[in-house]
């Protein structure tokens, strides 16, 4: 039977109704921030394990695509991504729904998203044995360059503040050192306590670090939280015509989304970093990048959801899982006594080549679902008053970072990020390039050591990182994403002074912080913390082994040198004047208090109970979020609307999830 042949038998009714069932479940997952594809994917494994092989990889593969694209839901709507993978969505997406265009924005995100899923299936059907031997191509060396590919596009992400760009990606690689090494296995910068030998956990950070400072700022003054808007409705007409007018950057974007799925470990995170960075460097509008420019929304969904076939092509051809869910969905294939391999193809063809329709079939069938799901969801959060908005997303912070490992330490970790975070962006130490430094981490150092290790034994260090074909062509393609944004801001204002304009741009801080024109003080006094900071970890490094110290020595350097760089920029600039400072106003009363609240929060479950301590710290963030001061009747509704929504993800989490739950006085 030829390849066409097998797409009757992914059209069965059943088969239909698994994909169906598979991306409406997912997409709802993947919007709420914490509960990731990974976890979808490995809840429902067990059932598919009484279906058919094809069946049973329709439906995970139905829910982990599903997944990835709802992560977008949460990153336009709430400012928060709800998978790793839709971090670069938030640039763009937020700032439009910001403005009214959410629904726009929504129904780009679905229409690039079935695009680059669409592509990325096409490549596994035809492509996948040639593109498998891309992965084969990659090295320790390649990681490692790959990875300081990613951190350049910090200088995308911080235009006019490259070097506060710089130290947060500095200080999220040191977060990613915490903990047991991934080489030499040396244990660093716990201070002695358990709960760090795990590291921090990169969702639970992710949540914090976006989450969280939203919050603060949506309780900080009684503005709705979005723009209604002004044409109404999703906007699929507009949303299809900007995309075909941008077919380009769909395209360029999904095979960047393909080819980045391939290499093990990378994964839709990175892909839609560095297809952001491309469509921003390819803009003729780059300026309007991290305000709401539809392109970045298009780039990013695009090469996320292309990365699903992508990583299949390794995971089936290899037997080398590219993602976690790859990983999942690899064991669930051995359990069903399938051989994974090269003659995958021939062997069990009917069964893969089933799976792969089958998978396209549920990229289809998002478009209308997505559509469906993304109108209620847009709607609802228009129209749900703040003071159940924010307890409602505080909750669902809570609940994501403490189900990822059954852990109320993560948290705990999770709040304390997300106040720190807030404080550091106050001050234009924006979260982007940190959770930069802390995804591209673990790869980073993992790639760096072996190469060291391989270099040192060889006695051609210099010839390991320098003169491999492939790392040279990453490298350069680095070089010039470092060096284009400042030749263009030069080339921009060089041609200000031929023009003798003197009216200062306009930036209204969505994602790019404006470069002070006085002394930055606070940025200033950050910096020797950080300098403090760097010269901490160089000396945390000193007992550790050679192969464990290397990489925390090269950061700390890297961070004491951002930073004293960033302090003697400052002095070279006239004292300020005196700024805005935060005052104990109403909005920071309101800050402090939420603030407040969210600590106790997760210091209190383990000791009285999840469902009880979750159900009064909703009341407060009510209290604390209200500024209209509605009847009793209305705050009666609240209350049992809280306790309705509290309870029900309490027995979700403990009766659907399984999760372990802490043992408390009360539930």
């Amino acid at each position: 039977m030829d390849i066409l042949g097998y797409l009757l038998d992914a059209l069965t009714p059943f088969n239909l109704v698994l994909a169906l069932a598979g991306v409406v479940l997912g997409t709802i997952i993947g919007a709420l921030p914490g509960l990731s594809a990974t976890m979808a994917v490995a809840v429902l494994v067990p059932f598919t394990f009484t279906m058919d092989p094809a069946a049973g990889l329709i439906a995970l593969g139905a829910i982990y695509t599903g997944a990835i694209y709802g992560g977008a839901y949460a990153a336009i709507l709430v400012n928060t991504p709800g998978t790793p993978s839709a971090i670069a969505t938030t640039f763009d997406g937020y700032p439009m729904a910001k403005r009214g265009d959410g629904g726009l924005a929504v129904s780009l995100a679905t229409i690039a998203s079935v695009a680059g899923g669409f592509v990325g299936a096409i490549a596994l059907l035809l492509l996948a044995p040639p593109l498998a031997k891309v992965a084969l191509a990659f090295g320790p060396t390649e990681y490692f360059w790959l990875a300081m590919f990613g951190l350049t596009l910090i200088a995308a992400l911080s235009v006019g503040n490259t070097l506060k760009g710089l130290i947060g990606a500095c200080l999220g690689l040191f977060l990613s050192m915490i903990g047991v090494a991934v080489v030499g296995g040396d244990v660093r910068y716990t201070m002695g306590m358990q709960r760090f030998l795990g590291g921090i956990d990169l969702t639970s950070a992710i949540i914090g670090l976006y989450c969280i400072p939203v919050l603060l700022d949506i309780v900080a003054t009684r503005d709705p939280h979005l723009k209604a808007p002004e044409t109404g409705g999703l906007r699929l007409g507009e949303a299809t015509r900007l995309a075909m007018k941008r077919k380009f950057n769909v395209v360029r974007s999904s095979v960047i989304g393909t080819v980045v799925g391939i290499l093990p470990g990378a994964g839709g995170s990175i892909a839609g970093l560095v297809s952001y960075s491309e469509a921003r460097r390819s803009s003729d509008d780059r300026d309007s990048f991290g305000k709401g420019n539809p392109d970045g929304v298009v780039a990013t969904e695009a090469a996320n959801n292309a990365t699903v076939g992508g990583g299949f092509i390794p995971t089936l051809v290899l037997g080398i899982p590219g993602t976690p869910p790859d990983a999942i969905i690899l064991g669930a294939l051995l359990v069903q006594g399938i051989k994974i391999g090269p003659t995958l193809f021939t062997t069990d063809a009917n069964i893969v080549y089933t799976f792969i329709w089958g998978l396209l079939i549920a990229t289809v069938l998002m478009l209308p679902m997505g559509l469906l799901i993304g109108r209620y969801a847009y709607g609802s959060i228009i129209r749900i008053p703040k003071a159940l908005l924010a307890p409602t997303v505080a909750l669902m912070t809570i609940i994501g970072s403490f189900a990822i490992h059954s852990n109320i330490d993560d948290a705990q970790m999770m709040v304390a990020l997300g106040i720190i975070a807030w404080i550091l962006n106050y001050y234009g130490f924006q979260p982007s390039p940190i959770v930069l430094g802390l995804v591209l981490g673990s790869i980073a150092e993992q790639g760096f050591v072996q190469t060291y290790l391989i270099g040192n034994a060889s006695g051609q260090l210099p010839a390991m990182f320098f003169n491999r074909p492939i790392s040279a062509g990453i490298i350069l393609a680095g070089l010039l994403t470092v060096a284009f944004p400042f030749w263009a801001e030069w080339k921009a204002r060089r041609r200000k002074q031929l023009e003798q304009v003197s009216e200062p741009a306009v930036d209204d801080g969505a994602h790019i912080a404006a470069a002070p024109k006085g002394r930055d003080l606070p940025g200033m006094v950050l910096s020797g913390c950080f300098i403090l900071l760097g010269v901490a970890i160089y000396l945390g490094a000193g007992g550790m082994s050679p192969l464990g110290s290397v990489f925390p020595k090269t950061i700390a350097v890297a961070l004491a040198a951002f930073s004293l760089s960033l302090i003697v920029l400052n002095l070279r600039r006239p004292a300020a004047e005196k700024g805005e400072r935060v005052t104990f106003g109403p909005a920071t009363k309101h800050r402090l208090a939420l603030g407040a609240v969210m600590l106790a929060w997760v210091v209190l479950i383990p000791v009285i109970g999840f469902l009880v301590t979750s159900f009064v710290a909703f009341i407060a963030i009510m209290v604390i979020a209200d500024y209209d001061r509605p009847p009793l009747k209305t705050w009666v509704i609240w209350i049992v609307a809280g306790a309705l929504i509290t309870a029900g993800f309490w027995w979700l989490m403990a009766n659907v999830l399984l999760l372990r739950m802490p043992q408390a006085i009360l539930l």
